[in-house]
C-alpha cells in the first residue's frame, strides 16, 4: 500500500511538474530548432563526459594502474 502510494506520488510528480517544460515546447514552440536543442545539449554533455572518461582510461592503462 505505502510502496504502491510512492509509485503514484512519482509518477503523478513527473507527469503534472517534471515535464510541463517538454509539454511547452512539444506544443506551443513550432521552431524544430528550438524544440531540438534540450537533445543537442544532452548530446554534447555525453560527448564531453565520453572523451574525459576516454582520457582517464588512457592516463591509467599509460600507468599501469587498474
Amino acid at each position: 500500500m505505502i510502496t504502491g502510494n510512492i509509485f503514484r506520488a512519482i509518477g503523478d510528480f513527473f507527469t503534472n511538474i517534471g515535464f510541463l517544460p517538454f509539454n511547452w515546447l512539444r506544443n506551443d514552440v513550432s521552431s524544430w530548432w528550438l524544440q531540438n536543442t534540450v537533445s543537442w545539449i544532452l548530446t554534447i554533455i555525453c560527448m564531453i563526459a565520453m572523451v574525459y572518461w576516454m582520457g582517464q582510461l588512457k592516463k591509467f592503462k599509460k600507468d599501469g594502474t587498474e
